[in-house]
């Protein structure tokens, strides 16, 4: 008889009630659902971060390449500038009539006024170490070129020095330690501006240094005819 009761008990501990079974069932199917709602939500944020990841490393490329472009432009102007500059100052606008000479003049002020009226600027991002440094080596040349009047051929020396400083390549002449210390500081942006400036002002040394020698060239021609004639 106790063995009896003891079976039942156990048998009526095994069978719940169809109710209480049921609810048990709900309670498991939703934390399924619960927790592959969290998994799924995981992979899907997952799968958006990587595809807005991919957008942006895209569109990093597009504004270096927008930059870059903004650059060449704005070389571009500084070019044109300098060339119409060089043609309104060259030996061959000396040597024409007065009258061809002020038509040439004005074409050459129109271009160069339709040149400045296209703005490019392209700022830099700099810290404070570098915004000292750019003013420290602009100020480096400035100081030769105010002075270019009293000595050109110092002053040439002096900017060649500077560009050796700024280059790669090896230098023919000397090299200006301090102003290449300088420049090390300043942002990879600064340095190639800095560098085509010095360009620039080299080219045009050189353009007036050939066309004093032209001048002086003339006058003593001038100076011997007229010597051959007296004779």
């Amino acid at each position: 008889m106790a063995q009896a009761r003891i079976s039942a008990k156990a048998s009526e501990g095994a069978q719940q009630p169809p109710q209480q079974h049921q609810q048990q069932h709900q309670q498991h199917q939703q934390s399924g659902g619960q927790l592959r709602g969290r998994f799924y939500r995981s992979t899907s944020m997952a799968d958006r971060s990587s595809r807005l990841l991919e957008n942006l490393d895209q569109l990093e490329l597009r504004v270096e390449a927008f930059r870059d472009a903004a650059s060449a432009m704005e070389q571009e102007k500084e070019i044109l500038l300098e060339m119409i500059h060089n043609i309104q100052n060259s030996q061959d606008m000396r040597h024409i009539s007065e009258g061809e000479r002020e038509e040439l003049n004005l074409t050459a002020n129109r271009l160069m006024g339709r040149t400045l009226t296209v703005e490019v600027s392209v700022e830099t991002i700099r810290n404070a170490q570098q915004q000292e440094s750019l003013l420290h080596a602009t100020k480096m040349i400035d100081e030769i070129v105010n002075k270019l009047l009293d000595d050109l051929e110092d002053a040439k020396m002096r900017l060649m020095s500077l560009y050796g400083a700024c280059t790669s390549d090896v230098p023919a002449g000397p090299i200006d330690q301090k102003f290449q210390s300088v420049v090390i500081g300043c942002a990879i942006e600064d340095q190639k501006k800095i560098k085509r400036r010095l360009e620039t002002l080299l080219r045009n040394l050189e353009n007036s240094e050939k066309s004093i020698t032209l001048l002086e060239h003339q006058k003593s021609s001038v100076r011997q005819s007229c010597n051959s004639k007296q004779d």
